[in-house]
């Protein structure tokens, strides 16, 4: 497991129909604070300020088709060609990081297709690069 050290990080956060909501820089848009949505606000943050991923190359909670499912991925990262390069799949920080975790990701990555998944959440998280249709467990992100 990666230990994750947060960049300092004040969120923009308001009441709105007596419900918590966080501006989510990457989509541009007020949601509502969820114990998920904290974790992927702060990895973004992460992902930003501390691992230098550019913002521009970052995409949120986008609809993905597997099979006739729609799903929404937490967050791809793109590489330079525009190509989805990692999916990280976000969990509120009391579930444990197991296999149907890490199946859900993969799952994603049949479309996707990326070399690097991550899950995570928000205390910890694992990084793999799929070579050759095999997990390889990082212990850094890339």
């Amino acid at each position: 497991m990666i230990k994750i050290d947060y960049p300092p990080y004040q969120p923009k956060i308001k009441i709105e129909d007596n419900k918590e909501i966080i501006f989510d820089e990457a989509r541009k848009k007020w949601v509502l604070l969820t114990p998920e949505e904290w974790v992927r606000q702060n990895f973004l943050q992460y992902l930003v300020q501390v691992k230098k991923y550019p913002a521009t190359l970052i995409a949120v909670e986008k609809e993905i088709k597997l099979a006739d499912l729609k799903k929404r991925f937490d967050i791809v990262v793109y590489d330079a060609a525009s190509k989805p390069w990692m999916i990280i799949e976000c969990k509120e920080m009391n579930v444990e990081l197991n296999k149907q975790v890490l199946d859900q990701v993969l799952r994603y990555n049949i479309t996707m297709q990326v070399p690097y998944l991550v899950i995570t959440n928000g205390s910890y998280c694992m990084a793999f690069q799929c070579i050759n249709n095999e997990l390889l467990e990082l212990t850094a992100l890339p």
